[in-house]
């Protein structure tokens, strides 16, 4: 293929797969599987790879994340990014509404407003140039924040590049927006629930968790959380001809940006008042969690009017709900066996309806909590929703005790297959050491190897999972391949053309890719990020099984724990085993090189080390890191007596000076482009 040929190429692919993302996350209507979506993707990828001129900013491939930063560069925002003052109750809200008419002292002067729902997540702000994603900053103090563009491009529902239906040509030269990211219920779960099974610690709300993700130096595990976004204000919206605040919110939907439904023009305050009852309950409702609502003034003119206080509008405010914490009491605590084997105790609750649903059950995490907060069976005890999502035990009335109350013991055998569970030192989770035939943990182990972020299995969840781990049907991963229509057809909500559709879903999920499957075996530590990491390092499954601990453990993005799970998952015969009938079956993962990490042992940076400082104007720094590897080079980050290159960028800081120091070359970005390009051209032959 021809250079002319290639970009052409490129750029059809970004078309069709900035179309694709449209449909999928504004209209929530796909016209292409996911594995046609992720074979375009991959194909671009590898385009970008051997011709990294071509790489455009807006590029899809920049949302799996780059190479980690080794801090965040600070950004002074244009316009002050104020926080909002709070109301708490119907009064206050209709005093908030006598100030402004008191302020605005003109009767004449219509005065409607907006209400949106206040959303739990961190503020951003973003920068857009010729309708392209460049830069986005968190709110910080409210005058600097700090530069996450790399982990913004990660989050799928932000556009990389602005588009409008009605009109093309009307998408702004330069457009600066606000809004907030946040984390749904169904991933911050997840979330949640994964970090429980490694033992790590939980996030104490979606907010945390958003805050936490959106700021790691490595862009790799923003990408993995699965973050959204809505976005509500545009800066100096009068240069774009808007003068009310809900024509903001309709021109940001027009350009294509995610903005929540959850939203009104109330003509008066008591209209205001009116929708903040109305979502009360209705909020709990919604997949994003929200403790509140804004009420701002629709005119924006009469926004200057009011003007601002050092820290909040005048002209907006938030209503808080309450947070809900009802009594209840614990009638039995059972087991729960997870994927990993952990043993997790659940309070069995009288029914009791809290943040708008009827909570039975409430997690405790582990035997140290329940002892520390001292549970018992038949406490009255005080619960909430932790971040309105998941049910929590606050703490006990030990005042409303009566004596029958019964302490809880961990059972030394796993309740699901009788086997002596163990305790890790230095862990707090009590395990069932029975990986490979406890039926629970295959049951939890086949929904994640299914889920999207592993094999992508549509169809096979929980309830499908059981009732064939229950008829011995799947006794292994490995049986699902096996699997026939007329196998799932009889079972519960299974029709004929439903399982079709799951056989058909099975046969699609061999083509997966290698960090696919590494990611959906369940190494524990090993999530969507680190297969990556160890896909892209390793190209295959049999390089892979053939490292030891210490080399693993040297890959950028792993160390020793990871490394030390991943070589005593495959030094277990068991896992062996499964691994050789997974290849039976015919994942093409075990049999080849993944295509998605193709590896130079040789090139023109061969024995080279290379450190990048700067700006890259052509590609993300993840992206010439890549190629150095590509191309029998290794990168690290600062500059010593090693450093056999320096490739230098825009805003090149003092790590020229050390090289200068230490007599280290020094090229330009387009030579640096240059050399890649042409040990690319002899390697690669090309047809005419």
């Amino acid at each position: 293929m021809t250079a002319d040929n290639t970009k052409l190429r490129i750029d059809e692919l970004y078309e069709q797969l900035a179309r694709h993302g449209r449909l999928y996350y504004e209209n929530d209507a796909p016209i292409v599987s996911d594995t046609e979506y992720d074979a375009m993707l991959r194909e671009l990828g590898e385009l970008e790879t051997a011709y990294p001129e071509f790489t455009r900013a807006d590029s899809p491939t920049k949302r799996v994340g780059g190479a980690a930063l080794e801090k965040f560069e600070k950004v002074e925002h244009s316009f002050p990014m104020l926080s909002l003052d709070n109301v708490f109750s119907e009064e206050e809200l209709l005093a908030f509404g006598t100030r402004i008419d008191e302020r605005l002292n003109d009767h004449a002067e219509k005065r409607s407003f907006v209400c949106e729902m206040k959303i739990d997540g961190l503020a951003v702000s973003l920068m857009y140039e010729n309708g392209v994603f460049a830069r986005g900053a968190t709110r910080g103090d409210g005058k600097i924040g700090e530069d996450v563009t790399e982990n913004l491009r990660t989050v799928k529902s932000l556009p990389l590049r602005l588009h409008n239906n009605n009109d093309e040509s009307a998408v702004p030269e330069r457009l600066e927006v606000r809004g907030e990211v946040f984390i749904t219920r169904e991933q911050f779960a997840e979330l949640n629930r994964t970090r429980e099974e490694n033992g790590e610690p939980l996030f104490a709300n979606p907010r945390n968790a958003a805050a936490g993700s959106l700021r790691q130096l490595d862009s790799k595990i923003t990408a993995a959380r699965g973050l959204s976004m809505f976005l509500y204000y545009i800066v100096e919206p009068d240069k774009h001809g808007l003068s009310t605040h809900s024509g903001v919110l309709r021109r940001l939907a027009e350009l294509g940006f995610p903005t929540q439904e959850a939203w009104a023009f109330c003509e008066t305050m008591e209209d205001a008042s009116t929708f903040v009852k109305k979502w009360r309950e209705r909020r709990f409702d919604l997949n994003y969690v929200t403790d509140g609502v804004v009420i701002k003034l629709d005119d924006i003119r009469q926004w200057e009017k009011l003007g601002a206080t050092s820290h909040a509008p005048r002209w907006a405010t938030a209503f808080k709900y309450p947070p809900e914490a009802v009594y209840t009491r614990v009638l039995s605590i059972e087991i729960s066996v997870g994927r990993t084997g952990a043993l997790t105790p659940v309070a069995n609750l009288e029914p009791v309806r809290v943040s708008g649903t009827t909570v039975q059950r409430a997690g405790l995490h582990n035997d140290d909590e329940v002892k520390r907060k001292d549970i018992r069976v038949g406490d009255r005890v005080k619960i909430h929703k932790a971040g309105e999502i998941i049910p929590e035990i606050l703490d006990v009335d030990k005042d409303a005790r009566t004596g029958v109350e019964t302490v809880f013991v961990m059972p030394s055998l796993c309740p699901a297959c009788g086997s002596q569970v163990v305790r890790l030192p230095g862990e707090v989770a009590v395990r069932c050491p029975n990986r490979n035939s406890c039926p629970a943990q295959l049951k939890e182990s086949l929904r994640y190897f299914a889920s999207r972020g592993g094999m992508d299995i549509r169809g096979l969840g929980d309830k499908l999972a059981e009732q064939l781990i229950e008829k011995k049907t799947v006794q292994n991963l490995a049986d699902i391949y096996s699997l026939t229509t007329d196998d799932v057809a009889g079972l519960d909500r299974m029709g004929e053309k439903s399982a079709k559709k799951l056989i058909e879903a099975i046969e699609n999920s061999k083509k997966r890719p290698l960090a696919a499957l590494l990611a959906a075996l369940g190494i524990r530590f090993v999530g969507e990020r680190a297969a990556e990491t160890l896909a892209e390092h390793f190209g295959s499954m049999s390089a892979l099984r053939e490292v030891s601990e210490e080399e693993l453990a040297l890959v950028d993005g792993i160390g020793p724990v990871i490394a030390s799970s991943v070589e005593a998952f495959f030094n277990d015969e068991a896992n062996s085993k499964l691994l050789a009938r997974l290849e039976e079956r015919g994942l093409s993962a075990l049999t080849a090189v993944s295509a998605a990490a193709p590896r130079k042992t040789e090139g023109i940076f061969s024995g080279m080390t290379v450190v990048f400082t700067g700006e890259m104007s052509s590609l993300t720094r993840g992206d010439a890191e890549k190629l150095i590897k590509e191309l029998g080079g290794k990168t690290t980050k600062s500059v010593n007596a090693s450093t056999s290159l320096v490739v230098s960028g825009d805003k090149a800081g003092s790590k020229l000076d050390k090289a200068a120091a230490l007599g280290v070359k020094v090229i330009s970005e387009a030579e640096f482009l240059e050399m890649a390009s042409n040990s690319k051209k002899a390697d690669t032959p090309c047809a005419e």
